[in-house]
């Protein structure tokens, strides 16, 4: 019998891994009563990009952070929709866009480069998510806390919305200066 690839055996792993997850989420939620289809037809969105991006991990490689990359990409947006359906705040596109591209993707490239142990994938990820979150968080602020584009209930996030502007800036801060320090 021939032995199996490397990357295919982990692809098989992770693969066998999330399909038991969703196994049994399926499981709880139907001993809970709970209508999966629709309470989380987000899951639509979110699984296939689960899916993708484990595949990514099981590919590795260049491969791998090219299928990783649609993988964030899907995964942050069945995110985002699962917290809008769980709100009802759909206006909120006006600056979630930010969390899908470029957060989805500076995440997934950070999460694929430290599964895969490759370091320089993950510091790749790190500004490029700072950039989705910084995004969303201006967006947010100036939507939600000038314009109220969700009402007066969510206005109030202005205090949030200002500390997070502030955390990340000292990320990217601190990012941008570890990054500049290179040994001689």
């Amino acid at each position: 019998m021939l032995a199996q690839p490397e990357p295919v055996r982990r692809g098989a792993a992770v693969l066998g891994a999330v399909l038991i997850v969703l196994g049994l989420a399926a499981l709880v939620g139907r001993a809970l009563s709970i209508d999966l289809f629709s309470v989380g037809w987000p899951l639509f969105v979110l699984v296939p990009g689960i899916l993708m991006f484990a595949m990514a991990v099981g590919i590795g490689g260049q491969a791998g952070t090219a299928l990783a990359v649609p993988g964030g990409i899907v995964t942050m947006t069945g995110l985002v929709l699962s917290a809008q359906a769980a709100t009802g705040l759909w206006a909120t596109w006006a600056y979630a866009w930010a969390l899908v591209a470029p957060g989805g993707v500076g995440l997934a490239l950070l999460v694929y480069g430290l599964l895969t142990r490759q370091p320089a994938i993950a510091r790749i990820g790190w500004p490029i998510l700072a950039v989705g979150l910084g995004l969303f968080l201006v967006f947010g602020l100036f939507f939600e806390a000038v314009i109220g584009l969700s009402g007066p209930a969510v206005s109030n996030l202005e205090p949030a919305l200002a500390v997070g502007l502030i955390v990340v800036g000292a990320l990217v801060l601190l990012a941008g200066t570890l990054g500049r320090q290179r040994p001689s």
